[in-house]
């Protein structure tokens, strides 16, 4: 393990004004978003449209200081040649990866999920490295209901969790450390940060015992947020005081940044919370974004497959970008994203 090495990694995927672009749908998922665009999810679509994203000179250069992928994206090549990796490192940004391989139940607790993976991970890091990679991803995922999540649930992954993270240090890949709770039902703001503080205070004791190196990692929390069907939303100000009120009591200052997921929010719920965190300010690590869908919808919806509306596509995820660039630093206001 090159600890240096980790260290200025980790850092530089959360420098202010800069956040990651999480372009990992599986195949599975891109399909659904494809459809609801009306494109066909072939894999030259699929490249084209990743690679459009990463041919983004502004906000790849601006705003984006690295960009997950998924493991076919990793290998493929674009238009004139050129692997997508390299389109990435000649932007400035950093490549990285996504590692597990999606969800199962768990045995005892079926209206759970355990994330898998961890089955010969190391072979596959070293091949991930050796082809640019520099991060990796895994994401676990915590359900709120009626009587969940369990303790099982939340200890288990905990655990994959802390696994990967020191199996990705071995390889000299900086782990990114996604513990999500789900926004998904009818909880409050309340119960949220509950679940969300019982979440991280295991995950760190399970990195502390995995003997993980804290200053090359990057952890990706979800914000503290009620359940989308929750009558009762909080305010913006009352999501950024809940969740910098969590990772305090959680978070090792040790730990060199935090990349939120939007995790389903609208795109500019998810800037709009983000701004407001920084605006408040005193705390320990840096605070940027890690976002699929809230960079990428209106790039989407702007591009609908056609080589046409390439242009404004990109014209699209550059101002996503940049609001949330600004957000990073706590320097957005809805007047300026309005203003395109």
């Amino acid at each position: 393990m090159n600890q240096d090495q980790l260290h200025r990694i980790a850092t530089a995927m959360v420098q202010p004004g800069r956040g990651i672009l999480a372009a990992d749908e599986s195949s599975g998922t891109i399909k659904k978003r494809f459809d609801a665009i009306g494109v066909e999810s072939t894999e030259d679509a699929r490249r084209d449209y990743r690679e459009m994203l990463f041919r983004s000179d502004e906000a790849m250069k601006k705003n984006v200081s690295g960009v997950i992928l998924y493991d076919e994206t990793i290998w493929q090549k674009a238009k004139d040649g050129t692997p997508l990796v390299k389109l990435i490192e000649a932007a400035g940004s950093l490549p990285g990866i996504k590692v597990d391989e999606g969800t199962q139940p768990i045995v005892g607790s079926p209206n759970e999920l355990i994330t898998v993976g961890l089955d010969k991970l190391a072979g596959r890091l070293a091949k991930y490295y050796e082809q640019g990679a520099r991060f990796a991803k895994w994401r676990a995922v915590i359900d709120i209901g009626v009587g969940l999540p369990t303790w099982t649930c939340v200890k288990l992954n905990a655990h994959a969790l802390a696994r990967y993270a020191a199996l990705c240090q071995q390889a000299n890949i900086v782990p990114i450390v996604e513990p999500e709770v789900l926004m998904d039902g009818a909880h409050d703001i309340a119960r949220c940060e509950e679940v969300s503080q019982w979440v991280l205070q295991t995950v760190f004791q399970e990195l502390y015992d995995q003997r993980v190196f804290l200053e090359g990692i990057v952890l990706k929390p979800n914000m503290v947020i009620a359940g989308k069907k929750s009558p009762v939303q909080a305010s913006v100000e009352d999501v950024a005081r809940a969740t910098i009120r969590v990772l305090k009591r959680t978070v090792p200052s040790a730990v060199p940044g935090i990349a939120y997921l939007s995790g389903g929010q609208s795109d500019t719920d998810a800037t709009a919370h983000l701004d407001a965190m920084n605006r408040i300010g005193g705390f320990p690590w840096k605070m940027t974004f890690s976002y699929g869908r809230a960079l990428q919808a209106a790039p989407q919806k702007a591009w609908s497959g056609k080589e046409a509306n390439v242009p404004a596509a990109q014209k699209a995820f550059s101002h996503r970008a940049r609001m949330n660039g600004l957000a990073s630093l706590g320097q957005w206001t809805a007047a300026l994203d309005k203003a395109g």
